[in-house]
Parts: C-alpha cells; sequence; structure tokens
C-alpha cells in the first residue's frame, strides 16, 4: 500500500519559483478562509470578499515589503523572496501593476516553499504577521 503524501517534496530549493508561489497561493488561500470563518464569517460571498482584501497581490505585496523592512526573514528566505520577484511572469496582470504583482508572487513563493519544507511553525508565524501587516494597512482592524 501507498504512503498517504506527506507535503514533502525532496528538495524545495529546486523548485521553480512559479511552482513555489502555484502552492503558496492555495496554502495561503486556506489559511485566510479558516481564519475569516474563525472569526464568525459564514456567508459565502461575504466570505469571498473579504478573503480577496487579503489574498489580493496588494496585500500580499504590502505584506512581504513590511516583512522585508523589518528584517523579519532569513537570508535562505530572502533568498526565496528575490527569486519570486524575479521570476519569469507567463500573464500580464490586469488588476494591478507588474511591480506589485511581482511582490506578490514573491510572498505565495515564500509560503511555498516554507509549505513544501515542512517548516509549518515558521510558515505559521509568517502568515499570522502578514495578516497583521494587512489588517493595519487596512486602517488598523480586520479587513472588512
Amino acid at each position: 500500500m501507498k504512503e498517504p503524501y506527506s507535503g514533502a517534496v525532496s528538495n524545495p530549493k529546486l523548485l521553480k519559483s512559479s511552482a513555489l508561489a502555484y502552492m503558496g497561493d492555495a496554502v495561503f488561500e486556506v489559511y485566510i478562509r479558516s481564519y475569516l470563518l474563525g472569526k464568525g464569517e459564514v456567508k459565502p460571498q461575504q466570505l469571498h470578499k473579504l478573503a480577496t482584501k487579503y489574498v489580493s497581490a496588494k496585500a500580499q505585496a504590502i505584506a512581504i515589503l513590511a516583512l522585508l523592512e523589518q528584517q523579519e526573514l532569513s537570508e535562505e528566505e530572502q533568498g526565496v523572496v528575490r527569486r519570486g520577484r524575479n521570476s519569469k511572469m507567463g500573464a500580464v496582470p490586469k488588476n494591478t501593476d507588474i511591480q506589485t504583482y511581482r511582490y506578490g508572487t514573491a510572498f505565495e513563493a515564500l509560503i511555498g516553499f516554507l509549505y513544501l519544507s515542512q517548516e509549518q511553525e515558521r510558515m505559521d508565524d509568517i502568515i499570522r504577521q502578514s495578516i497583521s501587516i494587512i489588517e493595519q494597512a487596512e486602517g488598523g482592524k480586520s479587513v472588512e
């Protein structure tokens, strides 16, 4: 019998940034949905509207830039962010400028890297900090 998938990738450092961002996007989305449900939000349309304020390229760019400015990231994490920011882009964003999109992708790559490296505690910490940063950017309270 096959072992169930554990989430581990033999070496996430070897994955392309786009693959890391792909995974990071999904993981961050699940975290945000769980966070909003935990706050008592239950109407699907309201949940979607609130979630997009956290998972947008703009919000993610704000979070990663603040984490970099606060020197919250290790050298290895900064390298993942640089790779994510500088990766070749398949599609041109339609709702944001290219620089914001690149930093949003860098944020997602970092989350994907931490997830695939099975660094759960570190990933949780980065996501908690990011939620706080995004909420502060929205006026010091929960994004509503």
